[in-house]
């Protein structure tokens, strides 16, 4: 498995555990996903993978020092938009200390440094309204001989 694989798979894990450490109901994580057409009741927590930010070589020996950029997308309902925005708030705390928690990722990365999030409501005709948050995780690791090992 390369280096990559590797951090983003400890970083799903990571959101996993954080997400059934959370009363019921629950939110449901997944990763690389569409969304479904029912929100689960404790919300939507969707990783996805994301792009390498900043690949820098090394000489003497030869690696990578890699800083991939994954996105974690987060979706809540909720009766009312101060529900919804109490809700939110307190899932993406929770998220980020998990993260904070364990900032290599039980080894699989250097460190994980989670960014600012970008909020939005969400409507749509016929259906109850949503806020979302989308913020990054930048996952700093190396990999030897190429970016892709």
């Amino acid at each position: 498995m390369s280096a990559r694989e590797t951090a983003i798979t400890a970083l799903l894990a990571n959101l996993r555990a954080t997400a059934a450490a959370r009363p019921s109901p629950k939110p449901q994580v997944l990763r690389n996903e569409t969304y479904p057409q029912a929100l689960p009741k404790g919300g939507l927590v969707v990783l996805r993978d994301g792009e390498a930010a900043v690949v820098e070589p090394i000489m003497s020996p030869l690696r990578f020092h890699i800083e991939h950029e994954a996105q974690v997308e987060v979706i809540i309902g909720g009766e009312s938009a101060e529900a919804r925005s109490a809700a939110l708030d307190a899932l993406l705390v929770a998220l980020a200390a998990g993260i904070v928690a364990n900032r290599t990722l039980g080894g699989a990365v250097e460190y994980a440094e989670i960014g600012t999030a970008d909020l939005e409501d969400i409507e749509y005709e016929g259906a109850a309204p949503l806020r979302a948050a989308r913020f990054s995780v930048t996952l700093q690791f190396s990999a030897a001989e190429t970016p892709l090992s």
